[in-house]
């Protein structure tokens, strides 16, 4: 959404591009079902920076909070008045805050994050009995971090996956050989590969060394199955999408905004 003039936006997502995100359907539906006169669009951010921020709170004066998706879960955090709890951990944010006063005026900015609860009790149900096993997360950015946080919580060991950065905590696809992969039974795709409409795309992951009774999640929720989806499943896989993931980090998301607004 682009706009010269004030809106009367409750709620919304900034990123870009947002073409593919199911965000505004979600609430919108989900206001819609609960009675409530409340609007939730899409702002479409080319860049981050105070200038982008100060226009969309001043154009919007109803706004009361936005989701953060990529390539902003990281960079935002520098812009905002406090970052609570996990998301000060983990060094990534998806869920703004946006609390004003009676006026209208905008008192602070505050940064959390519901993508580690949607991510662990949606992965949740298919790793039971899995704790202590290994997982790969593909991906270094905001999403992976929450990645790697809810496969803690849920008793599994993360090591990230990068096309070309390796480190103590991050192997490179390269590394990937027979042993690594039987490791970790677990894999996560936290890259926007294959996300609609450039659906072909998918990490280079050696499939065939996917270990039996393998997990694999797609944090991609559009197409519903996606490439790295298909790819797993043809060796034996248990595959899931991140639509799961979406809603529950969503319905989180609402509670921190409506905490102490009376909505």
């Amino acid at each position: 959404m682009t706009t010269d003039k004030l809106s009367d936006i409750d709620y919304g997502l900034i990123g870009y591009p947002l073409g593919h995100s199911f965000s505004k359907k979600f609430f919108t539906e989900l206001f819609a079902k609960e009675g409530k006169n409340l609007k939730y669009d899409n702002f479409e951010l080319p860049q981050l920076d105070p200038a982008a921020l100060y226009s969309l709170v001043l154009l919007n004066p109803k706004l009361r909070g936005f989701n953060v998706t990529a390539p902003y879960k990281e960079a935002i955090m520098e812009y905002l008045d406090s970052v609570e709890g996990v998301a000060a951990e983990i060094g990534a944010v998806n869920t703004v805050k946006v609390v004003r006063d009676d006026t209208g005026r905008v008192l602070r900015l505050e940064g959390y994050n519901t993508d580690v609860t949607g991510f662990r009790e949606s992965l949740r149900p298919l790793v039971e009995g899995m704790e202590g096993a290994g997982a790969l997360v593909l991906g270094t950015g905001g999403a992976s971090k929450a990645a790697c946080e809810g496969l803690r919580q849920l008793g599994l060991q993360p090591v990230r996956v990068s096309r070309s950065h390796k480190d103590a905590d991050t192997l490179l696809y390269s590394d990937l050989d027979a042993a690594t992969m039987a490791a970790h039974p677990v894999v996560v795709n936290c890259t926007p590969l294959g996300t609609a409409p450039a659906t072909d795309g998918c990490a280079p992951l050696p499939f065939d060394l996917l270990p039996e009774g393998a997990v694999c999640f797609d944090m991609v929720y559009n197409p519903a199955e996606t490439t790295f989806m298909r790819r797993a499943a043809a060796h034996g896989a248990r595959t899931k999408n991140g639509l799961e993931m979406l809603h529950r980090q969503a319905l989180a998301s609402r509670d921190i905004w409506d905490k102490g607004s009376g909505k």
